[in-house]
């Protein structure tokens, strides 16, 4: 019997809307304005005033742009694709990259203003809580707004799940300046710009550490967490005429892109059996796969020669 193969696309991650659609990188252009402009007035502000927390604040929304930017740029290059034959699977991965990249930003944000912080202590300056919350609130209106532009598709791309994370964070921190700026006119406690600064910083590493877990899960082939591999295995096994499974892969292209690739023995009718294992993949999730269905004596031949 000859070896049957076959290629399942399924309900694929574009047509379910996942991927760079106009619209999501039009919500992302507009976000970047938004950004911004008001990093620059917390930039500007922050310096005048001397402000720890609003300069730290500001460090976020750097990285809230910087990542913002990095997004859109791969996201574009997703959507266009690549037509070089050494890269098959175009620029999918990109976003990928963005996301780790963006994690290591907030970290380096979060180590800066720590530092800072600790060279103020036993001389904290003397700054003014009114401009500080008038710019701390002008920059919360700014996140909220950009947050609800980017929450719908945060669940569908990486990239723009780090971008909606960082500005969710921006958002925390700059609830946190105003704190600060109503300590420092109520009750004139100067220290209270280095505490919410070093809150801030401490709030964000935990979620830059899972946005890096996430995209390193992908950079290293892992399985998605959602898919259960030994039960795709064993429900292939289940399916009638198999007699064995093996090289069965999955992986992550980009968020919401899992593949696969599996070789299955058998003696029976190869069409039926690629039919029946394609069924049971799509139930797994996994609608984007590559079967190959081998005879019993080209199935034990195959394995042996495997080295991975």
């Amino acid at each position: 019997m000859g070896a049957g193969h076959g290629h399942s696309h399924g309900n694929t991650a574009a047509a379910n809307g996942v991927g760079p659609t106009p619209t999501r990188i039009r919500k992302m252009v507009i976000a970047l304005g938004i950004l911004l402009a008001f990093l620059v007035l917390e930039v500007v502000v922050g310096l005048a005033i001397g402000s720890l927390a609003l300069l730290a604040d500001a460090g976020h929304m750097l990285t809230d742009v910087v990542g913002m930017s990095m997004g859109l740029v791969a996201l574009l290059l997703a959507k266009q694709g690549s037509k070089a034959a050494a890269r098959t699977f175009g620029w999918h991965r990109a976003e990928v990259l963005t996301a780790m990249a963006n994690a290591v930003l907030l970290l380096g944000v979060a180590v800066f203003v720590m530092y800072e912080a600790i060279g103020r202590i036993g001389d904290a300056p003397d700054i003014p809580g009114v401009p500080l919350m008038l710019t701390a609130a002008a920059g919360l209106a700014a996140n909220l707004v950009v947050m609800l532009m980017l929450r719908a598709d945060a669940k569908d791309s990486l990239a723009v799940r780090g971008a909606y994370l960082e500005v969710l964070a921006d958002a925390v921190g700059s609830v946190g300046v105003l704190i600060a700026g109503a300590a420092l006119v109520l009750f004139n406690w100067t220290y209270a710009d280095i505490v919410v600064g070093v809150l801030i910083s401490l709030w964000v590493v935990p979620r830059a550490l899972k946005l890096a877990g996430s995209a390193l899960r992908i950079l290293t082939q892992a399985s998605p967490a959602n898919v259960d591999v030994d039960a795709v295995r064993a429900d292939l096994r289940a399916v009638p005429g198999v007699s064995d499974v093996h090289d069965l892969h999955v992986w992550t292209l980009t968020t919401g892109m899992d593949v696969a690739t599996v070789h299955l023995a058998t003696d029976s009718d190869s069409q039926r059996v690629l039919t029946a294992a394609k069924t049971v993949l799509d139930a797994h999730g996994l609608s984007h796969a590559t079967v190959q269905v081998e005879s019993g004596v080209e199935g034990s031949r195959c394995q042996e020669d495997l080295t991975w």
